[in-house]
């Protein structure tokens, strides 16, 4: 078949659309730009970069899982915290919000579209693709055409909302408090506050503010609402894991691939890994070692025995938990133990109660409310803009496993793994959580921040310059067919479904369309591999390696690096 125009043309001179404004979206178009991509435009429905630390989202004593200088990009600084002696480095949301602003101004002047709402994405009825969109401001619908596609809208912007707990099962029940998403907090803060009047001097308080989850959402509201005094119960059925120390953890256990060899990958590389993970000493130590940090983490925190937060998820089967750094007053814990935040657990909200003032639990039990905050998580932020039609012709849809190889692992450190909820069978048919394997070939459509990691802004950035090699033609390591790509994406799942059984239950496919967490310095590795440059960058010998500390810094050169590859040998 004869290439079609669009493959004889230069992909540089081409428009791409970079659809969100988060962390992904930023990198990404910045990457392109850098790249020599000519026509690189971000598209969002926020007044203000950032995504779920645009300034719309974020509020005081809002808190993230990172330290300084695990959420930058390697072309631009960022400012350490004026209290990291004390916590670290931990950063706010509103430190990184300024972060991802300053970035934004200094590199993407004029290449932003905000208050542009993505109503519809689909394929261009000659080539590339067209995007229907809607100013939010004057409500005003229009169609641009875009050569290519970078989706970067993240997991987290479309609410989930339980069955008959929405604001609008809410106002059908007649209950007469607020009622709101954690994604709407920033925004109704003030009402929320003004609803609820403060816990008296002598302890008496009203109905408290009834907040649902047991994620970071749930227990970061739950946080601000207890410190400007209101009464707040906590509703969960499990709550997340974390981890917490007495003292400053270093960054040679903190910032290294020490973890991550802890871990376990689908790909053990090396000699300790293989030990750790294989043999029935280092295979007995690894459970010892989760198990340990996991009971070391609520006595640090001084959780009682009988406490509702130790029904908490497992720190090594799970993901999503928390890094809660050392004690502090003011924080969840704290609060729990002082009685300012009330457990009511492990339980689930299933309605509004009859009398318009309270919330009914799954047990029967009835408790009083004058408002309710949903920390439930969020839905594929996919649906909403990709059609069936779409969704079909890009081969995005999560489905049963359909590979004839039966992929196991026999790690002895996954011994005895907890049972997988039937969601957990579905698999997704992404490749490297970038691209879909039935438009592989195509390379004009990509993803970027639906790869799950702590490490956000490293597995971007390295993720961008692998879309942008892929958009470019370039040399790139690809598997030979649509099929051999799909039995890739096939084996990943099956990898997550032993390894992390319940992952699927938790997270979205538009947040988690390939789990890397913990191995996440192995995934970033492989793309690298397949950039054909050079991987483990930390460095060390075969004595330090597990402990150099990992530093966005060291892909600093990746563009010059990709441009030194592209230059024909000289003879």
């Amino acid at each position: 078949m004869a290439p079609s125009a669009e493959h004889q043309s230069n992909p540089l001179l081409e428009s791409v659309g970079v659809i969100g404004s988060g962390i992904a979206g930023l990198i990404t178009a910045h990457t392109l730009l850098q790249d020599g991509f000519t026509s690189v435009e971000v598209l969002t429905r926020d007044k203000s970069v950032g995504g779920v630390w645009s300034q719309e989202r974020i509020y005081p004593s809002l808190q993230t899982n990172s330290v300084h200088g695990e959420f930058r990009f390697s072309a631009m600084p960022m400012r350490e915290p004026d209290d990291s002696a004390k916590t670290g480095g931990r950063l706010s949301g509103t430190d990184v919000h300024q972060y991802l602003d300053k970035f934004a101004q200094k590199f993407l002047k004029d290449k932003i579209r905000f208050g542009t709402e993505i109503l519809k994405i689909r394929r261009g009825e000659q080539q590339g693709w067209d995007v229907l969109v809607r100013d939010t401001e004057v409500g005003a619908e229009r169609t641009l055409h875009y050569a290519r596609i970078v989706l970067c809208t993240g997991g987290s912007s479309n609410p989930r909302y339980p069955k008959l707990l929405s604001p609008a099962d809410a106002q059908a029940a007649g209950f007469s408090g607020p009622v709101l998403h954690t994604m709407h907090f920033s925004s109704q803060i003030d009402g929320l506050l003004e609803a609820v009047k403060p816990v008296k001097s002598d302890g008496d308080a009203d109905a408290p503010i009834i907040v649902v989850g047991g994620g970071k959402s749930a227990l970061d509201a739950a946080t601000y609402l207890a410190n400007e005094g209101r009464p707040v119960t906590l509703v969960f059925e499990t709550v997340e894991a974390f981890v917490a120390s007495k003292f400053l953890v270093p960054a040679f256990i903190r910032k290294s691939r020490l973890m991550s060899i802890m871990g376990a990958h689908m790909e053990l590389r090396t000699r300790l890994e293989r030990f750790m993970h294989t043999t029935r000493l280092g295979g007995a130590f690894v459970r010892w070692l989760w198990k340990s940090i996991q009971q070391y983490a609520l006595d640090v925190m001084s959780i009682p025995k009988d406490s509702p937060l130790r029904h908490s998820r497992s720190l090594f089967w799970d993901t999503g938990a928390s890094d809660e750094g050392t004690p502090r007053a003011g924080y969840f814990h704290a609060l729990v133990n002082e009685g300012k935040i009330k457990l009511a657990a492990p339980a689930r909200a299933v309605s509004f109660g009859e009398d318009g003032h309270s919330v009914v639990l799954e047990d029967g039990r009835v408790l009083p409310a004058a408002a309710v905050v949903l920390g439930t998580g969020y839905q594929s932020t996919w649906n909403p803009i990709l059609d069936d039609e779409t969704v079909e012709d890009l081969g995005m849809g999560r489905h049963p496993p359909d590979s004839k190889n039966a992929y196991h692992w026999d790690y002895t450190s996954l011994a005895n793994p907890p049972a997988s909820p039937p969601k957990a069978l579905w698999a997704s048919s992404i490749y490297r959580g970038l691209v879909p394997t039935k438009t592989l070939f195509n390379r004009d459509f990509a993803l970027n921040g639906a790869v799950l990691s702590p490490h956000h802004t490293y597995v971007s950035e390295v993720s961008a310059h692998w879309i942008c090699a892929y958009f470019r033609r370039d040399e790139l390591r690809l598997p030979r067919s649509e099929q051999d790509a799909r039995e890739v994406a096939e084996r990943h799942a099956a990898w997550v479904r032993q390894r992390y059984p319940y992952a699927l239950r938790h997270w979205n496919e538009s947040y988690a369309s390939y789990i890397a967490y913990l191995s996440w310095p192995q995934f970033t590795d492989d793309l690298l591999e397949d950039l054909g440059l050079r991987s483990g960058r930390s460095g060390g010998n075969w004595l330090t390696w597990p402990f150099k500390t990992i530093d966005v810094a060291e892909i600093a050169t990746l563009k010059e690096e990709r441009d030194a590859k592209r230059q024909p040998t000289m003879s």
